[in-house]
């Protein structure tokens, strides 16, 4: 039932890729349902998917009325007798079990990944943009987080993101992990075991400067674009620039496009047992393309890569569309509430950042499909969702809502 009439796809068909017999067979492959009575996976699984997708702030309370609620329990066909407490929802997210909850999510990322691919057959490459986000909390309540001298502890999210769907995430909470020459390798790496003989290039932010990353990368043959600090110590090998070359890379002019080799810092003990850095040259060729702006201001900017097929041009504008992946966090953030800890356990938040990503691959698909944009197929996706839950009731009601049981 949906009162879109020119959108393309519905909800109803969106929630059909979730097919009961899959996560039937999950709960009986994993640890899901091990020592629970009521919130068995599939019920939790409902519960964030209803939560998230309705609440415009999640929290364990909006949880337990949701749930306690008779249009949630009729739309996924739950039993109407059953109940449950917050306490309930905060045990049981601190020990499902978070396998079951990936392995959804990965099943979904494939079938859309594959209905809708974002690279063409004449296509070279796939970008994947790969970015961190911080969530924070009084160190008090959340135990488990990477430290702040202002009192509070954060959790970082690192995701990457193909341009239309979120491929890969990690959670951190280890303190080393506030960097990110930590964080963005780690989760680069994950996602490149998952698809071996793909064809992406990681497009990061200048969050990630370590050379010996970028050896590591290219001895991997993970081709990378990221944007360089314009103090960058190197040698130039080779200028790349050409006579004929047009220097016109759109918003930018070309200015310097060599390969070179990158200085990095090697820790030493001196003499007195303190840990100084020594300028260490990495001899692993790397492609150093600097530009200016157009404006008054002529402002530069640097980048690094290990690509050297592509044009200037064309690493500059691969790098402009990193603003996909910005786009994309502000959704998650604003819209389903990702800056918000519903639970303070890792578990927990691993749980919810799961779902929160699943919802989010539904509505980015409703939103492709139907030619519109985020906050809008959020809103239709929530209305499509109660509409077929009112539906679902009339019918049962044969058409006396009198009829049926609160």
């Amino acid at each position: 039932m949906s009162v879109f009439k020119d959108h393309k796809i519905s909800v109803k068909e969106l929630l059909g890729i979730i097919p009961e017999a899959l996560l039937s067979k999950l709960s009986s492959t994993t640890n899901v349902d091990y020592y629970t009575k009521v919130l068995h996976g599939k019920k939790m699984f409902y519960l964030l998917l209803y939560g998230i997708v309705e609440n415009e702030k999640l929290s364990q309370r909006t949880l337990e009325d949701t749930f306690n609620d008779s249009l949630f329990k009729t739309l996924f066909n739950l039993d109407k007798s059953e109940s449950i407490r917050r306490s309930s929802i905060s045990e049981r997210l601190s020990k499902i079990d978070s396998d079951y909850f990936a392995q959804i999510y990965q099943c979904i990322y494939s079938q859309f990944h594959d209905a809708y691919p974002m690279t063409s057959n004449n296509e070279k490459h796939q970008l994947v943009h790969v970015d961190s986000s911080m969530v924070s909390e009084a160190a008090s309540k959340l135990l488990e987080g990477i430290d702040h001298k202002n009192g509070k502890k954060s959790v970082k999210y690192t995701i990457t993101f193909d341009g239309l769907l979120p491929c890969e995430f990690k959670v951190f909470t280890e303190p080393k992990y506030s960097s990110e020459d930590m964080a963005l390798p780690e989760v680069i790496m994950d996602h490149v075991k998952q698809h071996k003989n793909h064809k992406n290039i990681y497009v990061i932010d200048r969050g990630l400067q370590s050379t010996r990353t970028m050896k590591d990368f290219s001895g991997n043959d993970i081709y990378f674009i990221a944007r360089a600090k314009e103090n960058r110590k190197y040698v130039e090998l080779e200028s790349l620039l050409d006579k004929n070359q047009n220097s016109d890379l759109g918003e930018l002019s070309l200015i310097k496009d060599s390969k070179v080799y990158l200085y990095t810092g090697k820790a030493i003990n001196n003499k007195r047992g303190n840990i100084h850095y020594k300028q260490e040259l990495v001899k692993t060729p790397l492609r150093l393309i600097v530009a200016k702006t157009k404006t008054e201001d002529h402002k530069e900017f640097c980048f690094i890569s290990n690509q050297f097929d592509l044009s200037a041009k064309e690493i500059t504008q691969a790098y402009r569309k990193r603003w996909d992946i910005e786009v994309f966090f502000r959704f998650i953030k604003q819209e389903l509430n990702v800056s918000h800890l519903v639970s303070l356990n890792k578990n927990g938040i691993k749980v919810v950042l799961y779902m929160t990503l699943i919802v989010t691959m539904l509505i980015a698909i409703y939103k492709k499909a139907n030619n519109i944009g985020y906050k809008t197929a959020k809103r239709r996706f929530k209305m499509e969702l109660r509409n077929l839950a009112i539906a679902m009731i009339v019918v049962i009601c044969d058409g006396n809502l009198d009829h049926f049981e609160t």
